[in-house]
């Protein structure tokens, strides 16, 4: 993580933008109220769009905080490189530490549903459109992500893909690992 902290801040800082410019949009929503022009309907689907997106980068952060608490040798990308916030690596984590990276985007989206579920008002299109999408993105979570974990958690190895770097450990690092 040391030689990636410039990449860790401009990532921090574009979520950040992203997050307020959602807020903004959604105090502008709670003025218009309910969607009644073209307008409003586009301004509604912005915002619940792009309150999922928000859900999508909370899970992202949360796999994140895991892999980072866990001492997870990872690597951050460029602000506009990659769909993921960063790529696990698979050869030189533990499996302990791949649970603990799993298991943070896990926790921050049960945190991030039941925060939309309690605050967003459900009479508006914006949130019926972030709720229902949301629900969507759980599915996929619940169809990609969870038996992946249950695989690992049975024996199997650390998966590979687009979200992990698999290099090659160096015989030094063969020895220390």
């Amino acid at each position: 993580m040391d030689t990636q902290w410039n990449r860790f801040f401009a990532l921090l800082l574009r979520d950040g933008l992203v997050i307020a410019a959602v807020l903004a949009l959604w105090s502008y929503v709670l003025r218009l109220g309910a969607a009644h022009d073209t307008w409003s309907i586009g301004i509604h689907i912005l915002t619940g769009l792009l309150t999922v997106f928000v859900a999508y980068l909370m899970h992202e952060w949360g796999h994140l905080l895991g892999a980072w608490a866990a001492r997870s040798a990872f690597e951050l990308p460029g602000v506009v490189e990659t769909f993921f916030l960063f790529r696990f690596d698979n050869v030189r984590n533990s499996r302990k530490q791949f649970f603990s990276m799993a298991l943070g985007g896990f926790a921050s989206s049960i945190v991030t549903v039941a925060f939309l579920l309690l605050v967003l008002p459900w009479s508006l299109l914006a949130s019926q459109i972030a709720l229902a999408l949301t629900a969507l993105g759980v599915l996929a979570t619940l169809v990609i992500e969870v038996p992946e974990f249950w695989r690992v958690w049975r024996g199997g190895p650390l998966p590979t893909g687009a979200a992990f770097v698999s290099q090659p450990l160096t015989s030094a690092e063969r020895i220390e690992h």
